[in-house]
């Protein structure tokens, strides 16, 4: 079902449309078209939004899904007009929620509408600075601020899980890599000895390891597998050894990793 055209449509950055929409799009075995169209915020974007739509209806012969967040009762009943499946995210649970709470919404726009006055924006900007200039062991200043210290051999996924630990959560996450020198040594690195609390360990197989590294650099001793075997299990070793919970990011998304990290290390950021 490719040729199955999904819209995600809201007055702010479609962001919250396009992530739930996604979730329940993911129980069904289709891989749809994708068209996300934030900032419809007046009757004459949403009429250009809706050409958009039934050209789209009309062409591929069946309707386009629509999932849409759209707050203001105008603009949303141009984009209810359309020939598309139209899904109103915000009326399916707020609706019923000011129901059950006996009080109406703020009908707030968007999770971004007053970050002026938003100090979890704030957080979430300085721990991204924080993971920036903590990237690749690059720096061991301030390591003592750090939520979480990301530990493993180079390109396993540290990097990705930093910055998204930052972006989403407002965690301060240094990543430090684990290289042949440290294996010989038979220990950490010596700026991560007064952190192991706060470490935690990312591993992954080495085939898919060398897969990684060839693209990077191809036929060479780093991205060799005998050397990508090699240096998993030395990290796996010496993690063991130093108590540090680790696991494969081999067939896990980034999402999964951080939420193990989160309830291993920070559980407090899993309650809002």
């Amino acid at each position: 079902m490719s040729d199955r055209t999904v819209f995600f449509v809201s007055d702010s950055t479609g962001i919250t449309a396009e992530t739930f929409g996604n979730s329940i799009l993911n129980q069904f075995s289709i891989k749809p078209r994708h068209i996300r169209r934030p900032f419809v915020d007046s009757v004459e974007k949403a009429v250009q939004v809706v050409q958009e739509i039934n050209a789209t209806t009309q062409a591929e012969g069946r309707r386009a899904i629509v999932f849409t967040t759209v707050i203001n009762p105008e603009v949303l009943a141009v984009v209810e007009g359309s020939l598309g499946l139209v899904l109103d995210m915000f009326e399916t649970f707020i609706a019923p929620l000011e129901l059950e709470f006996g009080m109406k919404s703020n009908h707030r726009v968007g999770r971004f509408s007053d970050v002026s006055k938003d100090r979890n924006y704030d957080e979430r900007i300085e721990a991204i600075n924080f993971s920036l200039e903590h990237d690749d062991g690059q720096s061991a200043r301030n390591l003592e601020i750090a939520d979480v210290v990301l530990i493993g051999v180079s390109r396993c996924g540290k990097t990705p899980t930093s910055l998204y630990l930052a972006m989403q959560h407002g965690i301060k996450a240094a990543n430090v890599p684990l290289i042949p020198e440290d294996f010989e040594r038979g220990r950490m690195p010596s700026m991560l000895q007064p952190h192991k609390s706060k470490c935690f360990g990312l591993t992954i197989a080495p085939d898919r390891l060398a897969e990684i590294r060839n693209e990077r650099r191809p036929n060479s001793k780093y991205a060799s597998l005998e050397n990508c075997r090699y240096e998993v299990a030395e990290a796996e070793s010496m993690m063991r050894r130093e108590g540090i919970a680790w696991l494969s990011s081999t067939h896990k998304s980034i999402e999964e990793i951080a939420t193990t990290i989160l309830r291993d290390l920070r559980p407090d950021r899993l309650i809002y």
